[in-house]
């Protein structure tokens, strides 16, 4: 049996690793395209086509999200509105620099490097941080320092933080020459500044961030429909399971400890890090082994954080701190 030409084993497949994408996605505010795109490569789809079906999931599950979190009260508009004009800019310009560095051509070294040295970076930051505030350390020090400066206009956000507005463009500024240059949406260095360069709560870090995916994945997604290098089958099954795994996802957040979500973000980065080296390793040395390393960090580590995620959440719920598996999860 067929639906919409697919076998009911690979409908299977979608929908479930949809939700599986779509928990993570609600929970940490960041694409799936870095999960679906190689997904779809492994399977056999063009590049064109896996990575445009990438955008119009992420586009279609980013609007979930953000109605979600938005229910919740974790989207500051404000915010969303300053980081996205910001980007928009400094991604154009991180374009302009990929395409010098293509003349050198010494561009795909550089960016592979820079890629994989910025989730390392930023997961061992993330890391260090959710350990040290559980342990009653002060880890905003960057945030209570850039609140100290007074440049007008002063903005004032959700969670009572009160920023510059000039700092908040220039932050979002960088963070899009980031995206343009690296080539990715930008949910993975968006998320952690906010929270550690402004002190804006974990919780309306995430909603934010969806929303601004939404607005940048929205024009992408539109973009690569119009040349028909979106599979619509697939992306509605991916969909179908990521409207109730992002539900479940932005609900973890109103539950899970803001600790614990920093800890699980930089286990998702950190394994990105080693996934991505793995890949490039493997692809100049010709090893098997280390490709198929990166495959199965890439998806393993999903499959267990978001695992993690429900499982946490859950023991909230029942306020059980005391179980095995629960003490695993936990602060």
């Amino acid at each position: 049996m067929a639906i919409l030409g697919m076998s009911l084993a690979m409908v299977a497949v979608f929908v479930g690793f949809g939700l599986l994408i779509g928990t993570l996605f609600g929970f940490f505010g960041m694409g799936g395209s870095f999960l679906v795109t190689p997904a779809l490569l492994v399977m056999g789809y063009s590049s064109t086509v896996a990575v445009g079906s990438g955008l119009a999931f992420v586009f279609g599950t980013s609007v979930i999200g953000a109605l979600r979190h938005r229910d919740h009260g974790q989207v500051d508009y404000k915010l969303a509105a300053i980081m996205t004009a910001a980007m928009t800019i400094g991604i154009e310009a991180g374009k302009s620099v990929v395409f010098f560095l293509e003349a050198t051509g010494r561009a795909d070294l550089i960016i592979n490097v820079a890629y994989v040295g910025l989730l390392a970076t930023v997961g061992a930051f993330t890391l260090r941080d959710a350990r040290s505030t559980s342990t009653g350390d002060d880890g905003h020090d960057l945030a209570d320092r850039v609140q100290s400066i007074h440049i007008p206009p002063m903005v004032t956000f959700r969670g009572g933080v009160r920023v510059s507005g000039a700092i908040v463009f220039a932050v979002g500024l960088v963070i899009g020459v980031l995206s343009g240059f690296l080539g990715v949406g930008g949910g993975f260095l968006l998320m952690p500044a906010m929270m550690y360069g402004l002190g804006i709560p974990a919780a309306i870090a995430v909603g934010t961030d969806i929303l601004q995916i939404t607005i940048s994945g929205a024009f992408g997604a539109f973009t690569y429909a119009q040349s028909g290098s979106v599979a619509l089958p697939v992306v509605a099954f991916l969909l179908l399971g990521s409207a109730l795994g992002a539900r479940v996802g932005a609900g973890a957040t109103n539950l899970v400890d803001e600790d614990d979500i920093k800890g699980y973000f930089a286990a998702m980065l950190l394994a990105g890090s080693l996934a991505v080296a793995s890949n490039k390793l493997g692809s100049v040395y010709g090893i098997e082994l280390l490709n198929t390393m990166s495959t199965a960090l890439i998806f393993g580590s999903a499959l267990l954080v978001s695992a993690a995620v429900v499982l946490a959440a859950v023991c909230q719920l029942r306020d059980d701190g005391h179980g095995t598996w629960c003490r695993l999860v936990g602060s």
